[in-house]
Formats: structure tokens, C-alpha cells, sequence
């Protein structure tokens, strides 16, 4: 009997043109693409607090352990707000990109934290653009 497996890599998503209209990258190159200037720092934040009914959840799942949905929900909602945000910011530049993006959190007030996005703002050259996201 055969008990060989075959580890299949798990399918990459498309990158959300929609909810992120340009390129958004970790690093500090766009890969194949020219950038010809500097724009600048741009951010994009937002402040979540707990709130009774989550926390009445989370309390009751803390005793038997496992993952916390509701909160997982409300950080992946934070995290792409402080992304629209930030993008927000760098369209107002006129960026094509934003490159270097990073996020960190931290806590303002008891129950309360703030999502912060930011990276640098660079306008890549004419003929290395991305096609522009349906509907754009």
C-alpha cells in the first residue's frame, strides 16, 4: 500500500484590485515596473474597541479555548480600512503605488486599538502600469 503524498501549494488569491486600486507591496521594489518618483510617507488608520457582545463571546470561548471568530472578523475588517486609508492617501498624491507597506497596532484606551498602515507613495513610469481594475 502507497501511503506517498503529494503536498499541493494552496492557490494564491488575486490581489483585490477593487478594494486595493494599485499595486500595494511589502517590499521596496514593484517588480518589473520603474519607479520614477518619490512621493512621499502615506497612512491610514482606524481605532476599534471591543464591545459587550463580542466580549460576552470571547469570554465563554477563552474557557474552552479555540479561536475567537468575532475578533479575528473585526481585526481583518480594521486592517483593510487602515489599507483603503492608506491608499486613499496615496492616490491623493497621485501614486501609482504604494511600496515597503507595513501595519502595527497599538493600544489607545482599555479595550480600544489603533490599526496603523503605512509605506511609501512612488509613481512607477507610463509603460510599466498595471491595467487599470475593471470598471476604472
Amino acid at each position: 500500500m502507497d501511503t506517498t503524498f503529494t503536498q499541493v501549494p494552496a492557490p494564491q488569491p488575486e490581489p483585490n484590485r477593487e478594494l486595493y486600486p494599485m499595486i500595494v507591496t511589502t517590499t521596496e521594489t514593484v517588480a518589473g515596473q520603474n519607479v520614477i518618483a518619490t512621493l512621499g510617507l502615506v497612512t491610514g488608520n482606524t481605532i476599534r474597541a471591543k464591545d459587550a457582545v463580542r466580549d460576552v463571546g470571547a469570554s465563554l470561548k477563552s474557557l474552552v479555548g479555540g479561536e475567537l471568530r468575532s475578533y479575528t472578523t473585526m481585526m481583518v475588517e480594521a486592517r483593510d480600512e487602515a489599507t483603503q486609508r492608506m491608499v486613499a492617501d496615496a492616490q491623493a498624491m497621485g501614486a501609482d503605488a504604494v511600496i515597503g507597506m507595513r501595519m502595527t497596532t497599538s493600544t489607545v484606551a482599555g479595550g480600544a486599538s489603533e490599526i496603523l498602515a503605512y509605506g511609501t507613495a512612488v509613481r512607477l513610469a507610463g509603460d510599466s502600469l498595471p491595467p487599470p481594475a475593471p470598471g476604472h
